[in-house]
């Protein structure tokens, strides 16, 4: 059932009350029996029961973002010549 909050306007009782959605609104104040109107309340919190609401409930494995130590190293260049056999370039 949801929680609705309510202010007199005689009195200035503040008041919660649980009521069926089906049920009418509150008229009166429950202690001086003056009008009250419906305050617009921030609600409850939700409960999540079960599995799967964690981040790590529904990810798999992550894979490692550093190479393994067996890893092959990467491939060489398609022309055959790797950077370190270049001779340096002058600027004279």
């Amino acid at each position: 059932m949801p929680t609705y909050e309510y202010e007199c306007t005689a009195c200035g009782l503040v008041f919660e009350e649980q009521r069926p959605i089906t049920a009418p609104a509150r008229q009166r104040c429950p202690r001086c029996r003056h009008k009250v109107k419906r305050l617009i309340s921030g609600g409850s919190g939700i409960v999540f029961k079960g599995s799967g609401f964690y981040v790590t409930d529904s990810r798999g494995k992550k894979e490692s973002r550093q190479p393994a130590a067996d890893q092959a190293p990467a491939p060489a260049p398609a022309d055959g010549k790797s950077d370190a056999a270049k001779p340096p370039v002058s600027s004279a």
